[in-house]
Formats: C-alpha cells, structure tokens, sequence
C-alpha cells in the first residue's frame, strides 16, 4: 500500500489504516454518516462529534486523504529540500562562497518527507478520531437507500450524511509499448532514487511545483503543457514572471506540446503539426484530477452527478436532501482549504437548518513554486466575461524594499477593482511567501474593505506586505485629479 516499506511508512499507516483495526458495531440512527476521511469528511465528523453528534466516519483507503498522504504534506516537505538546495547554489549572490560542489542527497530528502509526514499523521490518525467520540469504519461505502449505507457488512442509517470522497489524479493513456515508468502524484512520493530525465506532463500547480523542485534536486526536466503558458488560469503576467524562472534555473519547456507515444524510455512529442523524440527516465501525469463518485451506489440513495463530481446547490446539498458534500468530489475549488471551509458550511446547514452559502466563500490559491504565485478573486479573463468594468493597479516588486534587499525583486502585486469604486474584484501576488501574504487581502474582500483601507494599515517596515499599503497609496494618488489637485493649492495659499 506505501512504499518503500520502511519504518516511516509502517508508522502512518498504523496511524491512518491501523491493518489490525476493528470496526465498531453500528447501532442505532446516527446524527451523520461522513463519508471518506479527507480534509472535509475529517472536519465534518470532527465538528460534528464536538458538538454532541452521534457520528459514523467511512474510509475506504487512508485516513488524511490526498492531503496528508500524496499532496500537501509531501510535496511541501519536499518544496523546502528543494529551496534549501536553490538557496546554496545562490549563495555567492549575497558574498557567501560554498567551497566545492554542491551534493544533493535524494534518498535522504525522501527519507525526511516520510518522516515528517508520519509524524503529522497523527491529527488525522483512527485511534485520534476514536477518542473525539467517532465511530471510525474502515472499508467500502456504498448507499442502499436514501438513508442507508452499507460498510464492511454493516448497515448504517443516518439522519444526514456528507459525501467526501475527494478527487483522484487523471491518467493518461498512450499507445506503445513504453518501460518508463508514468508517475502521478500518489507514486511520485514513493521514490527513492532521482531520475536522472523526468519529463512533467501539465504546467499547473502540481506539475510546475514538482518540476521546479526534481530541476533544483538536480534531474533534467522537460515540463509538456498542451496550452500556451504556464498557470493557465492565473493572470498572464504570472505565468510570464514563472517561466523566465524556469527558463533561468535551467527547465526545459514545451508549450503547445502533447505526447502522443511512448515506446521503451522515448516519448513522440507533438507540436502544431510537427513531431518530436524525447528519451527520458521517468514521467510525471499532471494533467487534473477526477472526482471519486463511482461504487457510492449514489443512485440508490438519488444523489445526482456526472463527470464534474456530486451535484450540490449552494448549500451543498445534494439531490437527496438528507445527504450533502464537500470537497473535491463536488467543487472546482480543489484544495485543502476550500474543503475545510465546505465542510463548516456542512455542519451548519446539516445539522443546524443553516442558510450558509458556498458561493459566499472567498478563496484564495496559492502555487508553492519559486516565487510562489497567491491569487484571489478573479482574473481579467474573467471579469470581462461576466461584463464587470474593472480598473487595474499594479506594484512590481522592484519599487518595495524588503524584496530588493532580499533578492527576490522578479514579482509584482497587481489589483483589479470595480471602475466606479475602489471595492477589490480580484488580487494577485508573485512573490517569496506570496501564499503568507495574501491572507491580508483575503480579508479585505470577505469583508467588502476597498483600496483606501489598505492605505491607512501599518506594516513594519521593511517587509513585503508593505506592497499592500503601496497599492492602497496609488488608489488615493488616482483620485487627485487636476481640478482637486488646483483647489487643495488655493486651499494651502489661504492658510499660509
């Protein structure tokens, strides 16, 4: 189940499939029946158990879901391994010289995830969820009717239930006869060697950030995207910062490009028209992920869906109204922490006749690469489609001290707001720890703060976040206009 089978491994799963656990004995009606024990069935059985639920948690594979055990958590030990070994070959840049070359231990950095993701897996672990008050079954799910679910032999009826199942990776399927191996993100974390050639399918999150760290771990990486820029639903301009990145530190791209074979280690690249070879050792699938809807028996229990995941309203109530869903499995906002805040949405609308509403969220993403790139809100793409007239500021990085002195001067922190006001309609920053920073603007638009706010917040100085204050500044600047500019100058004569 996880490999290499070593004691780190043997650790998480005595915490997140405990191979000698015992199922409780269901009985009576339950107050909720979660299904799957991601981010949102965790906070759903956790919420619910806290405030006095009978509560039943199913989970057919780990406890943690994608989250613990093939994305966040991994991938972020090994974005800090990849840092470390950046920043070192850097080093001469701010008058350090490293002596020698510069050696960079695989096994070791694999060895360290496997460890510290061990080491977290206890908030998530079974025996944790026992304690809280938790009926924790491990096996598989299935629906026998509008209130009934079948698990391990065990019939479990509920009053309400959550559908939690997240999200799996998209693979790819390619004819010939290939002996590369074709990875994706629930394999790649097994590794204990570097493949020396890795070619990364997908320039999104998950294939720019893995591609950026396996460069820096010292692999030859060919990062394939069938579009024509990087991050493709980020503002252009980030995608541009990234891939000058990229370029710098040595990745090699192909834009507009799809593999379209694969014999032995070889891959036949497509570009507008023309093919192309490519030898390498190893592939990483990073194209999407797909939601987990099949063997439910959904339609016993008259839960729509299709291939976007569980059909929900802006309660998140499924077409069964005793059952809900959160997470992946029914949004497009697939990451952690928009799971988190469905499945509060969840608890308060199942269990308590709530009226919270998912399109009320305000969620913001972040992309782990070097600089990172934080969004929230919408893009220009997108607010020209839904017709909204926006203004747009922008401070490129260069203009705010602590980047400068810092190194890190490549970014910007741009703002889109409406024309008639300066309420905010989308924000991005490309910056070191852009995903740290963002939070403050995350703020701002849930609670409907405008530029001028954002001039009258005091930062320390010098940090990054001062690039807030600096926008908030050139918001004020622009409503100066000549005609106030002349009457605050007869004003100031008149008070000499």
């Amino acid at each position: 189940m996880l490999t290499p089978e070593d004691a780190h491994n043997r650790d998480l799963l005595a915490q997140v499939h405990p191979p000698t656990w015992r199922n409780p004995v269901a009985s009576g009606r339950y107050n909720l029946v979660v299904i799957g024990a991601g981010t949102a069935g965790l906070v759903c059985a956790a919420g619910a158990a806290g405030l006095g639920a009978k509560v039943a948690l199913i989970e057919r594979h780990l406890m943690g879901g994608d989250c613990l055990n093939f994305g966040c958590v991994p991938s972020k030990a090994l974005l800090r391994c990849a840092r470390a070994a950046h920043e070192v070959r850097r080093a001469e840049e701010f008058g350090i010289r490293v002596a020698g070359s510069i050696e960079v231990d695989f096994a070791a950095i694999m060895e360290r995830m496997r460890r510290l993701r061990a080491r977290l897996s206890r908030h998530d672990s079974a025996e944790r969820f026992r304690s809280l008050g938790v009926d924790v079954f491990l096996g598989d799910a299935r629906f026998t009717g509008p209130d009934t679910v079948e698990v391990a032999g065990q019939t479990l009826r509920f009053a309400r239930a959550v559908i939690a199942t997240g999200a799996r990776p998209v693979t790819l399927d390619v004819p010939g006869n290939r002996s590369v191996e074709f990875l994706t993100n629930e394999t790649i974390f097994s590794l204990t060697e570097l493949p020396r050639r890795l070619a990364v399918l997908g320039a999104g999150p998950i294939g720019c950030e893995l591609g950026q760290a396996f460069q820096r771990f010292g692999s030859e990486v060919h990062l394939i995207e069938r579009g024509t820029r990087l991050l493709f639903r980020d503002e252009p301009r980030a995608s541009d910062v990234l891939q000058g990145q990229f370029q710098r530190e040595g990745i090699h791209l192909h834009l507009q490009t799809e593999v379209v074979a694969a014999n032995g280690s070889e891959l036949t690249l497509s570009r507008m028209g023309t093919t192309s070879s490519l030898v390498v050792d190893a592939v990483l699938v990073a194209l999407g992920r797909r939601p987990n809807v099949e063997g439910l028996g959904l339609e016993q229990a008259g839960v729509a869906y299709d291939s976007q995941g569980v059909t929900v309203d802006d309660f998140l109530r499924t077409t069964n109204r005793r059952i809900y869903a959160a997470g992946d499995v029914c949004s497009q906002f697939q990451f952690t922490h928009a799971a988190d805040a469905m499945a509060r949405i969840v608890l308060r609308n199942a269990l308590f006749f709530g009226r919270s509403r998912h399109s009320a969220l305000v969620i913001p993403h972040c992309t782990y690469t070097e600089p990172e790139v934080a969004a929230v809100g919408l893009t220009v793409a997108e607010a020209e489609a839904r017709g909204l007239a926006i203004n747009t500021l922008e401070i490129p990085l260069s203009g705010v001290d602590r980047a400068v002195l810092d190194g890190d001067e490549d970014g910007f922190a741009l703002v889109h707001r409406r024309r008639d006001s300066d309420r905010l309609v989308g924000v991005t920053l490309v910056s070191s720890h852009a995903g740290e920073l963002i939070g403050e603007l995350v703020l701002a638009q849930r609670a409907g703060l405008g530029l001028a706010a954002l001039s009258e917040v005091i930062h320390p100085y010098p940090t990054v976040a001062d690039v807030w204050k600096r926008l908030g500044d050139a918001y004020q600047k622009s409503r100066l206009t000549p005609f106030l500019a002349g009457l605050f100058r007869t004003l100031l004569r008149w008070r000499r």
